[in-house]
């Protein structure tokens, strides 16, 4: 495999040192040494100085710059790694890119185990949650799909904060029972252990749902119940983590101490959505008074969205749920600030920075595979693979059983099954054991959790997509929509939202209703520049749908899907030109169309009944002309061709409609102000 060559390029340069990731080793005794010159035989310290003995032509100082240089290391190797699997020929269409990533680390791991004799170097707690994991979370929160997210946002959250509970609980006193029934091996593990046990086993990993979801291309509802309950299912486990750790170093846990648990659980949870709040607003206020320095803008986003995670996780709230917050909060307000080159450096440098987390994560997945502290028990082992499956798949059906009840579009069985064979193990859960207090079954943990996640994501990830295909899943539509279907949805959005409101039923319509209002009347205000306030929505509309359109094709030619076709945004002349034409055609459309009453309408029925079939059939040169015009108007206005013409051109005669022909129907590409 050439990413096989490609990686034992930097082996030995890495199995060479790598200390500043490895565990602390115990430093030599001390040696005698003579007296130096700048010391006197009497013990007495004088200052001294480094003088060379001679001059050298030649010198290495590894020491000098041996963290930035191995780290440089391990982000080549990564580099290389993926290069290789994309030029692996169809390789990666069979086995997820995530499981070719962990087998390198596997490799890389074992040829430094090999050659140094001594464990690989781990990739520690505090690097992986302060580093690695804020650019994964702060690409999937600014790139989520806003719409389906907070439609199904109630389902989300009865699948991340009551599933998270069920498996938290039932894998927790399961095992606990498991431990009974071997009192021999296994007697040693408390109840509150079993509990701290499986609420990190229980955190399904987004870094792995991504990698292998996104390469199947499932519908978008089942899409975002996955991700959306995994992004938040981790903030909901990390909590339970921490409560739990803290119930161990307590003498004994009493009923007020669960009590306050479940307060603080609430505090952790709420502060971090408050924080992520505060500076996704700060951001988007900070962004407004960018346009004479455009180059800073993207910093902006960057830094005030990981300031909000490390804020988080210096009041020992929720990191995850700030940082998601925030690039939601920030998303709306900083495009529409913002140029279009800014936003595409926004785009890419995420984009760049989660992949390479993405891919350090799972290599150092497999290398920390190769360790000394493991211990085995198959009685736990077994149960723990047994138990993920079973109480994960009884809490998929049991909660969607429940929300289907109140759901308009229900989550159908196949839909079920996907969610819950989609529960992969990740980095979260490594990481989260080697912050356990020392006790000892601790490395039996660590093996248990490591045999977890490679099954999960080997075994379920590798499977997956023939299962996909095997129940007919209903697959993502390709096509994006175009500005009349977006216009009709927004359409049908204001008229359900009217229905409840005129029949009394809050619901989700309403709501967005609302919130709208609220955000068009005080918040686009306050956090948008002037002049882009009051462009138009058709252009807002528009220009997303283009961007959205530049990204998936950019997307597509990568992985050779859909053909690349030619487009570009719309100039400021050309806006100008689509609104003026605009504006006078439908000013000279509805003209045209008398108001009619029903006081007045038996007086010229006749003229009624001519106006709707000259409408209709256009068998006269005036109706011609004018719908020809409509129609270059509209031909201007399309998605894939944004150069408009002139309101004054003219159009040959070569190309006019013939007079008597088919039906034509008119459909604008926008809607009026």
């Amino acid at each position: 495999m050439s990413s096989l060559l490609l990686s034992t390029l930097a082996l030995t340069c890495l199995a060479a040192g790598c200390s500043g990731l490895n565990p602390p080793v115990d430093p030599p005794e001390p040696q005698t040494l003579p007296p130096s010159p700048g010391q006197n035989g009497s013990g007495e310290d004088v200052p001294s100085v480094d003088v060379p003995r001679a001059l050298g032509l030649f010198s290495v100082d590894y020491h000098h710059v041996q963290a930035p240089f191995e780290i440089v290391l391990w982000i080549m190797l990564a580099s290389l790694a993926k290069l290789g699997f994309h030029w692996s020929g169809r390789v990666p269409a069979v086995v997820p890119e995530s499981c070719l990533l962990i087998m390198v680390g596997l490799l890389v791991g074992g040829v430094i185990y090999g050659v140094r004799h001594s464990a690989p170097p781990t990739l520690s707690a505090d690097a992986f949650f302060l580093f690695l994991l804020p650019p994964i979370v702060l690409d999937a929160g600014y790139f989520l799909p806003g719409k389906l997210f907070f439609e199904n946002l109630g389902t989300i959250l009865w699948y991340a904060v009551l599933g998270t509970l069920w498996n938290v609980l039932g894998i927790g006193l399961s095992l606990y029972g498991v431990c009974l029934l071997c009192p021999a091996s296994l007697g040693d593990v408390s109840l509150l252990h079993c509990l701290l046990f499986g609420s990190l086993i229980a955190a399904v990993d987004p870094v792995a749902v991504l990698s292998v979801f996104q390469e199947m291309h499932v519908n978008e509802q089942l899409h975002i119940l996955v991700f959306g309950e995994s992004l938040l299912n981790d903030a909901v486990t990390v909590v339970l983590y921490q409560l739990l750790e803290s119930f161990l170093r307590l003498p004994s846990v009493s009923g007020p101490d669960v009590l306050l648990g479940g307060c603080r659980v609430l505090v952790v949870g709420f502060g971090g959505l408050f924080v992520g709040l505060f500076f996704g607003l700060l951001a988007a206020l900070t962004s407004r008074f960018t346009p004479r320095v455009p180059v800073i803008a993207p910093l902006f986003v960057f830094l005030y969205s990981y300031l909000s995670y490390l804020t988080s996780e210096m009041l020992h709230l929720s990191g995850i749920t700030a940082i998601v917050t925030c690039a939601v909060t920030m998303k709306q307000y900083v495009e529409a600030n913002v140029s279009e080159r800014s936003n595409s450096s926004i785009q890419y440098f995420l984009k760049m920075w989660s992949s390479l987390s993405e891919t350090l994560i799972f290599i150092f997945l497999g290398v920390s595979t190769i360790q000394d502290v493991h211990m085995w028990s198959w009685p736990f082992v077994c149960a723990t693979l047994l138990l993920c499956l079973l109480w994960r798949a009884s809490g998929v059906l049991l909660l969607t059983a429940v929300v289907n009840k109140v759901r308009r579009n229900k989550v159908t069985f196949r839909d079920q099954f996907i969610i819950a064979y989609g529960g992969l193990r990740g980095a979260i859960c490594f990481s989260l054991v080697f912050l356990i207090v020392d006790f000892p079954k601790k490395r039996l943990f660590i093996t248990t959790t490591i045999v977890v996640i490679l099954f999960t994501v080997f075994v379920q990830g590798m499977t997956i997509r023939p299962l996909v295909d095997l129940l007919d899943v209903k697959r993502k539509k390709r096509a994006l929509p175009s500005v009349s279907e977006e216009m009709h949805s927004r359409l049908i959005d204001h008229l359900l939202s009217g229905i409840e409101d005129v029949v009394g039923y809050w619901g989700q319509h309403y709501w967005k209703d609302k919130f709208e209002q609220f955000n068009r009347t005080f918040l686009r205000r306050f956090l948008i520049r002037e002049e882009q306030q009051n462009r138009s929505s058709i252009l807002r509309v528009y220009q997303e749908l283009e961007r959205q359109e530049q990204g998936e094709r950019e997307t597509a030619v990568q992985a050779k899907t859909v053909p690349q076709t030619n487009s570009r945004p719309l100039l400021p002349e050309e806006m100008d030109s689509i609104r003026r034409i605009l504006s006078r055609n439908l000013h000279r459309f509805n003209s045209r169309i008398p108001a009619y009453s029903r006081h007045t309408l038996h007086q010229d029925t006749t003229r009624t009944l001519q106006r709707h079939r000259s409408l209709g059939e256009r068998d006269t040169q005036v109706e011609d002309a004018e719908f020809n015009g409509l129609h270059s108007v509209r031909s201007g206005l399309r998605r894939s061709h944004t150069v408009c013409t002139s309101p004054t051109s003219s159009i040959p005669e070569e190309q006019a409609a013939p007079k008597h022909g088919p039906k034509k129907h008119l459909s604008f590409d926008i809607e009026s102000e």
